[in-house]
C-alpha cells in the first residue's frame, strides 16, 4: 500500500465527520442535550486527527502522480494550498471541541458560548472541505474538471464537445 493509497482512505473522513458534526451539533444544541453536543465535538476531534493524516499521505500520493497525462503540478498544488487551509480550520476546530469537550464536563455555562463558536468553525470548516473535495477529486476525475481533458484515444462521446453538438445541427 503507497501514500496515494493510503490518502485515498484517509481523506473522506475529515470532510464526511466535520459535516456529521456540523449536523449532530446542530441537534444537540437545539435539543439542549450535552450528550448529543460531546457526540458532535468528538467527531471533530477525530476529523482533525483524520485531517494531520490526510495531510501526512498527501506529499507522497503528489509525488505519485504528479507525472501522470492530464494531470499536472497546477490542479495538485491548487488542492495543496486548499487542504492547508482546511486542515489548519480543522485543527482548531479539534482544539476548540477539546475545550468545549473539557467544559461540558465541567458543567462551565461557558460551554453553550464555545458551542456557536465551534458552529461557526465548523461551517467554515464545511465551506472548505467542498472546495478540497472537489479540487482533489478534479485530479483523477477529469469529467468533473471546469474544463474537461480528452485525451487521444478515449472515448469522445463520455464528454461533451461542443464542436460535436454544431455538427449535429447540420
Amino acid at each position: 500500500m503507497n501514500d496515494a493509497h493510503l490518502h485515498l482512505i484517509v481523506n473522506h473522513f475529515p470532510i464526511i465527520g466535520t459535516i456529521f458534526g456540523f449536523g449532530i451539533l446542530i441537534v444537540g444544541m437545539l435539543l439542549k442535550n450535552n450528550s448529543v453536543k460531546n457526540t458532535a465535538y468528538v467527531l471533530f476531534i477525530v476529523a482533525a486527527i483524520f485531517a494531520a493524516l490526510s495531510m501526512a499521505t498527501g506529499e507522497g500520493a503528489e509525488e505519485l502522480v504528479e507525472d501522470m497525462p492530464n494531470i499536472g503540478k497546477k490542479i495538485i498544488h491548487e488542492h495543496e494550498e486548499l487542504a492547508e487551509k482546511l486542515a489548519i480550520a480543522l485543527y482548531v476546530l479539534g482544539a476548540a471541541s477539546l475545550f468545549a469537550l473539557f467544559l461540558s464536563v465541567k458543567k462551565n455555562s461557558k460551554e453553550k458560548l464555545v458551542s456557536y463558536f465551534i458552529l461557526g468553525l465548523a461551517f467554515v470548516a464545511i465551506f472548505l472541505s467542498q472546495k478540497v473535495g472537489t479540487s482533489g477529486g478534479e485530479i483523477r476525475h477529469t469529467e468533473i474538471r471546469e474544463n474537461p481533458v480528452v485525451t487521444e484515444g478515449t472515448n469522445q462521446n463520455l464528454i461533451p464537445n461542443t464542436n460535436d453538438k454544431e455538427a449535429d445541427k447540420k
